[in-house]
């Protein structure tokens, strides 16, 4: 199966974070294969609770940020366009500094709806957290 509509190009989906949470929250994409996509996000103060902990909002925000750009790029932007319909999170295991990186890999890639698994483990490569995501496909006005 042919996942990816368009390459991957690194570097521009990086771009595509400026002046958004993700660049708030150094979310970084970090590679590609045939079939996933990965991204990493800092484990500081701007991602902790008030505990020194990694905030479990953060961690859906890497999901969803990771998966919504996964179907973006499954699909074809010229007639869709893609947005979250459904996020939820299963947090495993508190994290306290580092990057916490996450990959995600479809599960479904429907029509109408996309649904990815999202798995986040800390730098020794524990797992963090799981998280499924929903992103619904919707036509762009005037669309054929």
């Amino acid at each position: 199966m042919k996942l990816w509509q368009r390459i991957p190009d690194i570097d521009a989906l990086n771009a595509t974070l400026k002046n958004t949470i993700g660049e708030q929250l150094d979310i970084r994409f970090e590679g590609f294969d045939e079939d996933s996509i990965s991204a990493s996000m800092a484990v500081d103060p701007r991602t902790h609770q008030p505990y020194g902990l990694l905030h479990g909002g953060a961690s859906v925000v890497l999901a969803e940020t990771l998966g919504s750009t996964a179907s973006y790029l499954c699909i074809d932007p010229s007639q869709f366009y893609c947005v979250g319909l459904e996020v939820n999170a299963n947090h495993l295991r508190a994290l306290r500094s580092g990057r916490v990186h996450a990959v995600a890999r479809p599960v479904h890639l429907g029509r109408t709806t996309h649904v990815w698994d999202i798995r986040l483990h800390g730098d020794d490569g524990r797992p963090s957290c799981i998280s499924r995501l929903t992103v619904a496909v919707v036509p762009l006005p005037g669309a054929n």
